[in-house]
Parts: structure tokens; C-alpha cells; sequence
């Protein structure tokens, strides 16, 4: 295994996952090509972990760039951990290896590292990514998440992926997952928007009780996506004390919310396109943070949520009704 593991976690199942990430969503008018143009810089900036999923509908061009990377010697396959996710439309079981196979055809990859499940809210099964109703509201399943993760188990067992997580489930979720009778493999990973503004402090301490990694998506505040965050959002990166916290160290707002992450034991994923962005977002390995800038940064929180699925809210397995 060719990762380097000083800067990777051990998970629960063996594996060494990366403890930084590059995120490759982007809203819908962002070109897809530019998925492909930025998983290249990222990779050629020292990226190994790459975040990525079905919905994002992008996978054909995040799967050229890293075999064009593969093929030109940059990296070899066990270089990379790549990660994709369960679409909610695919979460009954008979859909979740079909789904995971039709990611690794337009990958043109054999194997994916992470295989987790998007989200515990289920929608209509389908060839609609969002099906909606005649009045335009999305059309919600109820599935049994248990079933769901019996079937992640036997894509690992079927060698299509290398480990299991979820994302976006809160700790209850989480508990029906490790307290289901028969369980093979645990989730090695619960991936959740966390930032300063929502520092999930009392989901990581559960996590970490568990052997479960917590994996922060929105680490630098979010995309500005009107189909999914409120357009009066805060600015993250705009805060005063973390940019007095930047200034002081020399670094910008964006590296101090990543490093800060890193820190506190929470593998951490960072989504640009920009060039000099990304450049930049890979740098957080060469600084540190005092435990006064770690105080600090833990004062912000406020439990502010971007991606709320408010649609969703009224669905039995809507998450974010627990406190954590």
C-alpha cells in the first residue's frame, strides 16, 4: 500500500485512509470538464483521496482524469482512495451492487476504496436522480437502512469496494446500524458537514467511542447552491476570528478550517476548482495550530447547518431532528 500513512487514518477494517480529501461536487452549472481539469491538479498537488458520488453526476470525468494520471506513471492505483457514495434512489437492496457497479463502468475503475450510503432518506427507485411529483415535490421511499447496509456488506465482500461507511446519519442511525443482529462489518466512517459553525463535537466524540471516523464535507463553509442552501447563509470564510487566526499564522481563512479539522482527528475534505485553491488547501500539513487557536475556533461553533434537506423532513429517518 503505497499511501502515505503518517498522513492517514487507520480504520476499523485495516484500510489507511488519507486524513485530507478533495470534494469534486459542483453545482449544476459548472461544466463537468472542469471535474476533470481539477481532480488532475489535485492529484499532481499531492491529493491521494479522492470524494466523489453517483449524484454528483461527474464520475466519467473524475474516472478520466485518474486513469490519465494512472497511465502517465503520476500514480498508481493503490495511490489512491477513491471514494463514492449510495444515491437515495438505490438504497433497497437489490439496487445498492448495480449502483456501485455503474459508478465503477464510468470510473473504469475495478474497485472503489469507500463505498457509503449518501444519505438515510430514501427516494423513489428510478432512473430520475430527483423524482418529483405532478407538484414538483420529491417523491420519498421508506426503506429499512438495515437491509441497505447487508447489501453494502456483500459488495465488500464481492471485492467491488475495499470498506463501508455512511454519511449524513446521526448517532441513533448510526446505533441501528451497529446493534443490527448479524452485523459483518461496522461503518468506518460517517461523513457530515462540519465546520467551525457546526463542529459536530458531540457526533465526533460518539464516533470516536465507536472506532467510527468522522469525515467533514462543507469543512470551508459551502457552495452557495440555491437547491440547497438558503442564500442568506453566512460566510464561513468571511469570520473575524478566523481570519485573525489566518493572519497571525500567515495562511488563509480556508487552510486555518481545514487544519483546524486535521487537529481534532476528523479527516477532512476540501472542494475547489481554482487552481491556486487547491494548491493552497494541500499546504495545511506544514503549519500547526496552539490549543488557544483550537479554543478559539471551538468558540464559533453555533450549530449553524447549510445543507438542511428540509425537504426531507417530515421522512422517518430525516436525521437532523437528533441533536446530534
Amino acid at each position: 500500500m503505497a499511501l502515505n500513512h503518517s498522513r492517514s487514518v487507520k480504520l476499523n477494517d485495516g484500510h489507511f485512509m488519507p486524513v485530507l480529501g478533495f470534494g469534486t461536487f459542483a453545482s449544476d452549472e459548472v461544466p463537468k470538464s472542469k471535474a476533470w481539469e481539477a481532480t488532475k491538479v489535485a492529484i499532481d498537488v499531492g491529493f491521494r483521496h479522492i470524494d466523489a458520488a453517483f449524484f454528483y453526476q461527474n464520475e466519467e470525468e473524475v474516472g478520466k482524469a485518474l486513469r490519465e494520471k494512472m497511465e502517465n506513471g503520476t500514480v498508481k492505483r493503490a495511490d489512491i482512495f477513491y471514494t463514492t457514495k449510495l444515491w437515495s434512489t438505490f438504497l433497497r437492496p437489490e439496487f445498492v451492487q448495480p449502483a456501485l457497479e455503474k459508478s465503477l463502468t464510468k470510473l473504469g475503475l475495478d474497485y472503489v476504496d469507500l463505498f457509503i450510503i449518501h444519505w438515510p432518506v430514501a427516494m423513489k427507485s428510478g432512473d430520475e436522480i430527483l423524482p418529483k411529483d405532478a407538484s414538483g415535490k420529491i417523491i420519498f421511499d421508506t426503506v429499512d437502512l438495515r437491509d441497505t447496509w447487508e447489501a453494502l456488506e456483500k459488495c465488500k465482500d464481492a471485492g467491488l469496494t475495499k470498506s463501508i461507511g455512511v454519511s449524513n446519519f446521526n448517532h441513533k442511525q448510526l446505533e441501528m446500524i451497529l446493534n443490527k443482529p448479524g452485523l459483518k462489518y461496522k461503518p468506518v466512517c460517517n461523513q457530515v458537514e462540519c465546520h467551525p459553525y457546526l463542529n459536530q463535537s458531540k457526533l465526533l466524540e460518539f464516533c470516536k467511542s465507536k472506532d467510527i471516523v468522522l469525515v467533514a464535507y462543507s469543512a470551508l463553509g459551502s457552495h452557495r447552491d440555491p437547491n440547497w442552501v438558503e442564500k442568506d447563509s453566512p460566510y464561513l470564510l468571511e469570520d473575524p476570528i478566523l481570519n485573525a487566526v489566518a493572519k497571525k499564522h500567515k495562511r488563509s481563512p480556508g487552510q486555518i478550517a481545514l487544519r483546524y479539522q486535521v487537529q481534532r482527528g476528523v479527516v477532512v475534505l476540501a472542494k475547489s476548482f481554482n487552481e491556486k485553491r487547491i494548491k493552497e488547501n494541500f499546504q495545511i500539513f506544514e503549519f500547526e495550530l496552539t490549543p488557544e487557536d483550537m479554543k478559539a475556533i471551538d468558540g464559533l461553533n453555533r450549530n449553524f447547518r447549510y445543507a438542511k434537506l428540509l425537504s426531507a423532513v417530515d421522512h422517518p429517518y430525516y436525521p437532523f431532528s437528533e441533536e446530534y
